[in-house]
């Protein structure tokens, strides 16, 4: 959809305004249902709970290509924000179910740079589509497809340790008991059972969790800007889409090293003895910090300069990101991960509706420019949240 927006503004006539509602509305959509989806997940488990999201959203994708205007862009996009919500606790939470804390990170950042892999790849395909059939619509068809294909394979291969038919009895009773042990760590910390989701007003009730919430609130909102509006950002510096595409994709690619940069730094931090916390909020620290090269794309007019300071503050968003995603899951057990997820996703979701309205009206009236300083200095905010309200003793 953002590939398509400098396409679709001109084709409907659309401001910066107009396109602001249009991503208002999947992110209302996708803030509201982070929470939900994340209760939802917690009970039905995460083979029923994402085989049921993903197709939602699949079919919501492939509805788009009926699209007739601003009205039916925006139902179309909400029905999409709906499914594609349950996601990241979806994928959370079975990274909690898989994996020990140590090795956590690297996962995290695997499952979180499909998101980056796409933005990488989305150009080209879109691109190619687009003029392949002579229209936008059947762009939302092919990529809709593509999420059913993966809903075939989840439902083929996906089965959590307790039920997983290729999983030996002795690997099988080591992920069980490593996952039994964490929860009796975290349980009176946290007071929160290993068994049962713990209620939202205990979940509410943790600083831990209002970390957790504030941090992805501050900070997703970042990414959602590059990925939203990077195409008419750079319409609006005076490039043409089609001549730039091929630098277009380099953030999203930056974005995917960033991912593994994260999960990988804090595992060997974690390996060489670092407490898993201190690890995490190393990485928060450093990538907070890069976040800020947004403000210098204000006084650049290469090109070449603008991709790569977008590059390093979507490398540092991804890795700072990863450890976001990977937080719930080093400090509740699997039976709330999801749950904490959900709520922090709803956060970001908050924080991004009400970005992306700033967004199109601050850049309509004014420039871009007010908008590149506010979003490198905010997740500076977010990481000093992090870091005064996490701060759980950790099991020796």
């Amino acid at each position: 959809m953002s590939v398509l927006a400098p396409h679709l503004k001109t084709q409907f006539s659309w401001n910066n305004a107009d396109w602001a509602l249009i991503v208002i509305s999947f992110r209302v959509a996708y803030a509201l249902m982070q929470a939900i989806s994340g209760r939802v997940l917690d009970s039905l488990g995460t083979r029923r709970g994402l085989l049921l999201t993903v197709s939602w959203y699949s079919l919501a994708a492939a509805a788009t290509s009926a699209a007739a205007g601003l009205k039916s862009f925006m139902c179309f996009r909400f029905l999409l924000g709906s499914g594609e919500a349950a996601n990241w606790p979806g994928a959370t939470k079975t990274v909690s179910e898989w994996f020990p804390k140590a090795e956590r990170g690297w996962a995290v950042a695997l499952f979180d740079s499909g998101s980056s892999v796409g933005g990488a790849v989305a150009p080209f395909l879109v691109f190619w589509v687009y003029r392949t059939f002579g229209s936008w619509r059947p762009v939302f068809v092919v990529t809709a497809t593509l999420g059913l294909i993966w809903v075939l394979v989840w439902n083929a291969f996906y089965h959590p340790p307790e039920t997983h038919p290729n999983l030996g009895a002795e690997e099988r009773a080591m992920i069980l008991e490593a996952r039994e042990d964490e929860q009796r760590e975290e349980a009176h910390a946290l007071a929160a059972t290993g068994t049962r989701p713990a209620s939202w007003a205990q979940l509410v009730s943790l600083r831990e969790t209002w970390g957790i919430v504030l941090g992805k609130s501050l900070t997703d909102p970042v990414w959602f800007f590059i990925t939203d509006w990077f195409a008419i950002y750079l319409v609006s510096r005076g490039f043409s889409l089609e001549s730039t595409v091929l630098g277009f994709w380099v953030p999203f690619l930056a974005a995917d090293l960033g991912n593994f940069f994260g999960g990988g730094l804090s595992s060997y931090l974690i390996q060489r003895g670092w407490p898993v916390l201190k690890a995490r909020k190393f990485v928060i620290l450093i990538c907070g910090a890069g976040m800020t090269l947004l403000i210098p794309t204000i006084a650049v007019s290469s090109f070449a300069a603008i991709v790569s300071l977008f590059a390093v503050a979507t490398f540092s968003y991804s890795a700072w990101s990863t450890m976001a995603l990977a937080l719930p899951s080093d400090l509740f057990p699997s039976a709330s991960v999801a749950s904490v997820s959900g709520m922090s996703g709803t956060g970001a979701g908050i924080g991004t509706i009400l970005s992306t309205f700033l967004i199109g009206q601050v850049s309509d009236k004014y420039s871009f420019a007010p908008i590149l300083v506010g979003a490198s200095l905010v997740p500076l905010i977010a990481t000093a949240m992090v870091f005064v309200l996490i701060r759980t003793k950790e099991a020796s």
